[in-house]
């Protein structure tokens, strides 16, 4: 049997070991935190996914057309859930963990995980953060935009567009044989130089087969380098990023909704990713 040290990579006996395989298992011999072999997505579970995003991304684009002042985040959990139920998917959120929507809809200072309600209207100068996550034939995909409804802030329509960018560094510091954390220091380096700060008890993840996987991709900058980014694996980079400090408050009553402690605003945006031998490849927008 050639096998490595390691319990993730090994070739049973009889078989030959890919070049693929004994990448991995020389990476395993030398340290580095590699990725088990269920996280590696073969074609047939990348389709499975692509198609899962792109009804995800069909579901934020209607959101972007039809958000609008004096829409109370119901509808907006509605339309979630006729556009995704009747191209045959289902939203992930919905009953998942207890969660009773199909869409996080969070405004303002609500980081993340903002629940849904006919109370909750959508007012000038609001932004919001809308997270839609669907499951097609079993497949995962995830993702969020931020909206800016009627005219805002300058203050937050910076904090969104920073965001954005964040988004778009973490992107471009995600190699193929890289490392988890230099996202991370990518992410927090550009946010701290524009004055705001990066959520630290919220992480991207991956994603695809379950709807949270391995590994977590942290945001801000760690001493660990993290697992290695290897073609096959599928993840989300998701920055939250706060106008204040990066501190948190978890809602003990609705045991969801996650907000700024300081009360000001805070802006999300996420990509599900496909890993690839030339780079990332965007699965939903």
């Amino acid at each position: 049997m050639v096998k490595s040290n390691s319990r993730k990579w090994f070739v049973r006996a009889g078989q030959e070991p890919t070049d693929f395989e004994l990448r991995m298992m020389d990476f395993e011999r030398r340290g580095f935190l590699v990725p088990s072999r269920k996280l590696i997505k073969n074609s047939e579970q990348i389709e499975g996914i692509r198609q899962s995003g792109l009804i995800n991304t069909g579901v934020l684009d209607l959101i972007e057309k039809e958000i609008r002042e004096g829409m109370t985040t119901d509808e907006i959990d509605s339309m979630v859930y006729d556009f995704t139920t009747s191209h045959g998917a289902t939203p992930a959120p919905l009953n998942y963990e207890g969660f009773p929507k199909s869409v996080c809809t969070s405004i303002n200072e609500v980081v993340c995980h903002g629940i849904p309600s006919k109370n909750r209207v959508l007012k000038e100068g609001d932004i919001i953060n809308v997270d839609v996550s669907t499951i097609l034939n079993g497949y995962y995909s995830d993702a969020s935009r931020m909206f800016c409804i009627g005219k805002v802030s300058e203050e937050k329509e910076r904090l969104v567009r920073v965001t954005k960018e964040c988004l778009r560094i973490g992107m471009e510091a995600a190699k193929p044989y890289g490392f988890v954390n230099e996202i991370g220091c990518a992410i927090e380096s550009y946010a701290k130089k524009n004055g705001y700060s990066v959520v630290r008890d919220l992480a991207g993840h991956g994603v695809g087969l379950a709807f949270h996987e391995e590994p977590d991709v942290n945001h801000y900058a760690s001493s660990k380098k993290g697992m290695m980014l290897v073609p096959g694996m599928v993840f989300t980079i998701e920055p939250m990023i706060n106008m204040g400090k990066h501190h948190v408050v978890f809602n003990q009553k609705d045991g969801w909704t996650v907000t700024t402690k300081d009360g000001l605003p805070s802006a999300q945006w996420e990509h599900t990713f496909l890993m690839t031998e030339n780079g990332l490849e965007i699965l939903t927008y």
